[in-house]
């Protein structure tokens, strides 16, 4: 099973990383406002396609946002 939490927060430390803010990142992907807020308080995981959009986004795997690789470029190999 996949902790949400954790796949927040790896988001939020990326989009930190890369100096954008969550609102940009789901303005940008077509997502609603509250995905993270709600990935954070019900830990309610997005669906798979919206992940997706989100690793695209932040240049990193779907993988390393699930916590299944520490490599944020496995999708690079």
């Amino acid at each position: 099973m996949y902790i949400t939490q954790e796949t927040a927060n790896k988001i939020n430390l990326l989009l930190k990383n890369k100096g954008k803010s969550q609102k940009l990142m789901l303005e940008e992907c077509n997502l609603n406002k509250n995905v993270i807020s709600t990935m954070l308080s019900r830990g309610s995981m997005p669906k798979a396609d919206n992940l997706a959009k989100i690793a695209d986004y932040l240049d990193c795997s779907v993988d390393y946002l699930l916590g299944r690789t520490d490599n944020p470029n496995s999708h690079k190999q």
